[in-house]
């Protein structure tokens, strides 16, 4: 608006620039509130009715007709910015709602649980994708320290009310299933029964014991990562993927579980594939087990904000998938003592 009257008040009227005036309320029906695009489309009009009398404009149409346009753009930005507002306050609260939900969902991870030290970091994507479905769970039973991590394919609400599912039932047969077997069976079994349509949920459960190591359950999810004491890194893969939970297994196939060794001293860091799949402005993926080093922190939590960091500077900006990792430690490594395995 400023530019158009100098230009105006320059060149005069002849150049016929003063309906373009009606750029600044246009624009404040774009970016800001109702009430801020009425007060421009006032200055506005006060800007043309001042250089249309110094132009000499008013006596003839000329001048009537770029008041007309600047009040019409002016009322019509008016009712784009109500209409913007109304739908972003709606989508802030879906979104509110939803985000809630999924902190309820995802409740605190114990620092400690039974014999193992855990951390965990969630790091939510932007935009429409911020709601996503990653989904972890530690809980210390009778058998061990049982853990959970999960991706559920899509975003939302409905990926929201999918990763419920799996956390109740991974819950509830946690304490009470003999072998981890049992509870991959039950999980699985409560995913084929909610699930539905082309959604599924990859999934990692692992059952870590003091004197018996770890055994593992893959149903199609990154495999861990074991950062041993001396610094080597292992990624162990599964005898056999099985197909994630939700698809619906075939009778009598199951996912087989396997033994992984694991030792004090040694580090679990399980995570979904919005760390592996992060690329940089080149397309590089984000190289996991090179970064392996950065967990060497003595704190977990302060090792996997580590972690997080490097992700977000390989990245070099908002990631576009969610990034949930979670890091187990023996407290024995760390001179802490050992709880009882119900604590």
């Amino acid at each position: 608006m400023a530019v158009v009257a100098v230009v105006d008040g320059v060149a005069g009227a002849s150049v016929g620039l003063l309906p373009l005036v009606a750029l600044g309320p246009a624009f404040a029906g774009l970016v800001g509130s109702w009430e801020r695009t009425v007060v421009v489309g006032g200055l506005a009009v006060a800007v043309v009715c001042a250089l249309g009398a110094v132009d000499g404009l008013f006596a003839h149409r000329r001048g009537f007709a770029a008041v007309g346009a600047v009040v019409g753009v002016t009322v019509a930005a008016v009712i784009a910015a109500v209409t913007r507002q109304r739908r972003e306050q709606e989508l802030a609260n879906v979104r509110s709602i939803a985000e809630v939900a999924q902190r309820v969902l995802l409740r605190p991870v114990p620092r400690s649980a039974g014999h193992l030290r855990a951390a965990v970091s969630y790091t939510s994507a932007v935009a429409e994708a911020r709601i996503g479905g990653d989904l972890y769970e530690v809980v210390a039973s009778p058998a061990g320290v049982r853990v959970i991590i999960g991706d559920v394919q899509g975003k939302g609400l409905d990926a929201v009310e999918t990763a419920a599912v799996v956390l109740g039932a991974f819950r509830e047969a946690a304490h009470d299933e003999k072998t981890l077997e049992g509870v991959g069976e039950r999980v699985q079994r409560a995913a084929d029964r909610t699930i539905s349509g082309e959604k599924f949920v990859t999934a990692l459960m692992v059952e870590i014991t003091p004197v018996g190591g770890a055994t593992v359950l893959n149903y199609g999810h990154p495999p861990p990562m074991l950062v041993r004491s001396g610094g080597r890194v292992d990624f162990p893969e599964p005898p056999s993927y099985a197909l994630p939970l939700g698809v619906g297994l075939p009778t009598g196939e199951r996912a087989e579980a396997f033994p992984v060794a694991f030792r004090p001293g040694d580090q679990m860091l399980l995570y979904t594939d919005g760390v592996t799949e992060a690329r940089d402005g080149t397309g590089v993926f984000y190289p996991l087990g090179d970064r392996a080093a950065l967990l060497a922190d003595g704190d977990p939590e302060n090792a996997l904000e580590a972690l997080r960091v490097d992700l977000i500077r390989h990245v070099r900006g908002p990631l576009h998938d969610d990034a949930a990792m979670l890091l187990l430690r023996y407290r024995e490594a760390e001179g802490v003592p050992a709880a009882p395995a119900g604590a």
